[in-house]
């Protein structure tokens, strides 16, 4: 090699990373933002990247993401999303407990959210058809289907008169609303309800000695993101004590949980992947209405009836979306 040839080569080497640099640095920068761990989430994030190769953007190719978790504690929020506005971020993705942190913080940076609430009553936007502002995303709108969720439960346990609902410990109005539905709709089919509230390991255990000391038949496992992170400990318990459950999230029946009734999370955050895509492109988030979900997989694990010694009706099969056996 004469001394031309490496001191051309010597040159390209040092131009090419400082150009990657330039290439990266001009591609957008997303913010994905959660208030709980990221630790069970990675199925998410895989439907978010669905989402937004859908509308011509891959992480690393023409989109940079940066990804953030307060860990569940909320004092960390304004901070963890000051960080992310530092970082000109060109938009931020939320989940429920980190939305009003980033509404706060900004009234420009579009901010796309994922909730399971009603996105109305918690302030999130001013309209579902119209979001104004800088803010607009996806609602599945989990907590409304408890009373059918009870209803299906009954149909699998029909000679249980009592029931236990176990719901987070939380003011959120979600839950709230979630209990007070349950409890009308128990009332409705002569069933009595048992509400446990939750808010850490010791308190579920609590809860499934309580429920069995009591003579609850079956379990209603309430929305929220402690409950969702104690998930697999909750179907657990369920099979230990024998306890016919019904779940809002399929990953616990996938788990080994009885049954479920919900909305596709994944698919939420796959159209909030959508939105982020077309927003990049120059959409704004107040002319896109917040999405809201059309299917309502029924979610059946043959296997865990067995075990529980149940009888699962035809008529239920035939409505299952999905059936583990």
């Amino acid at each position: 090699m004469t001394r031309r040839e490496f001191i051309s080569l010597l040159g390209g080497a040092a131009v090419w990373p400082l150009a990657a640099r330039a290439q990266q640095s001009a591609m957008p920068l997303v913010g994905f933002f959660r208030s709980a761990s990221f630790a069970d989430a990675t199925h998410l994030v895989t439907a978010f990247h669905q989402g937004m190769k859908e509308t011509g953007y891959v992480e690393g190719q023409n989109v940079a993401i940066e990804y953030r978790s307060a860990e569940d504690q909320t004092d960390r929020l304004p901070l963890v999303v000051a960080d992310l506005l530092r970082r000109q971020v060109a938009l931020i993705v939320c989940n429920t407990g980190s939305v009003l942190a980033a509404k706060a913080a900004t009234s420009t940076v579009p901010i796309v959210f994922v909730t399971g609430g009603d996105p109305v009553r918690d302030g999130f936007v001013a309209s579902l058809n119209r979001p104004g502002g800088n803010v607009t995303g996806v609602s599945f709108l989990n907590s409304v289907l408890a009373a059918k969720r009870l209803e299906l439960l009954h149909q699998i346990v029909p000679k249980a008169t009592i029931i236990a609902a176990m719901s987070e410990n939380s003011s959120s109005p979600d839950i709230k609303a979630e209990r007070r539905d349950l409890l009308a709709a128990a009332q409705a089919i002569g069933q009595q309800l048992i509400v446990l509230d939750v808010s850490s390991d010791r308190e579920i255990e609590t809860a499934f000695t309580t429920l069995v000391q009591r003579g609850a038949g079956a379990l209603h496992v309430g929305t929220g993101a402690f409950m969702n992170s104690q998930r697999e400990r909750i179907v657990a318990l369920a099979a230990r004590h024998r306890i016919p459950a019904i779940y809002n999230w399929r990953e616990a029946v996938a788990a080994g949980g009885l049954m479920s009734y919900a909305p596709s999370i994944p698919d939420a955050y796959r159209q909030a992947g959508i939105y982020a895509g077309r927003i990049l492109k120059g959409e704004k988030p107040a002319d896109l209405p917040v999405m809201l979900p059309t299917k309502f997989p029924l979610v059946v694990n043959l296997k865990t009836a067995k075990a529980l010694g149940l009888d699962v009706p035809d008529r239920l099969l035939a409505l299952a979306d999905e059936v583990i056996e």
